[in-house]
């Protein structure tokens, strides 16, 4: 049975949970909002096209929430440079790909955007595929994503890597295991408590005890 392995990127692969948090903070300031930057964070891993609303009204989402999210984009274009991948990310996408796992790579972001995530991880051959958000109608934490990357690997079933807790909604409304990272900042309780199978500090932790969690099986 084919299987694939679902990375997702932001917070998971590269460290910018942070950066995308001081976007929103910037873009929603512009707009004559300003969520403080915790409650900001706790949102993060969720689409742009829920969490403006989340964090505000659905009032002001209607009205606003394009031009926020235009503005985030600018504001994350600015800090992009920041970003690196987390130790052990490249090594693992290598070692599940060497176990036949079909990997694919879980992007919500623009398509230039993903792919300086893939090339940032000198993963375009170690990979099937990888989404963006041109594949999705809906972002986490509604399974769309899953789906979309499922499809890119023509893979029958599939376990997902995620550092937030709308990662691991996501897998669990898609039916499938997940395992959650540290490396988002939302605590192991919380992930666990979301439906993890497992959870993992960072890419080179997982690596490490591969065997003993799903993506051993």
């Amino acid at each position: 049975m084919s299987r694939a392995a679902i990375l997702d990127i932001d917070g998971t692969l590269v460290d910018s949970n942070y950066q995308h948090a001081i976007a929103w903070a910037r873009a929603f300031r512009e707009h004559g909002r300003s969520p403080e930057l915790w409650r900001i964070h706790r949102h993060i891993g969720m689409g742009g096209d829920q969490l403006v609303g989340a964090l505000t009204s659905r009032e002001f989402e209607a009205e606003h929430g394009d031009r926020v999210r235009d503005s985030e984009a600018a504001r994350y274009a600015e800090l992009i440079d920041e970003v690196r991948p987390f130790d052990g990310a490249r090594d693992l996408i290598e070692q599940l790909g060497a176990r036949g796992w079909l990997v694919v790579l879980a992007s919500s972001a623009n398509a230039e955007e993903a792919v300086r995530y893939v090339d940032m991880l000198e993963a375009r051959e170690a990979v099937c595929g990888w989404t963006t958000s041109a594949d999705v109608d809906r972002t986490k934490p509604e399974p769309d994503l899953v789906a979309a990357a499922m499809r890119k690997a023509g893979a029958l079933t599939a376990v997902m890597v995620g550092d937030t807790v709308w990662d691991i909604e996501a897998a669990k409304r898609a039916e499938i295991k997940s395992i959650g990272m540290l490396t988002g900042g939302f605590g192991e309780a919380e992930l666990w408590d979301a439906g993890a199978a497992t959870v993992a500090e960072s890419p080179r932790d997982l690596l490490a005890r591969l065997d003993s969690t799903p993506l051993g099986e």
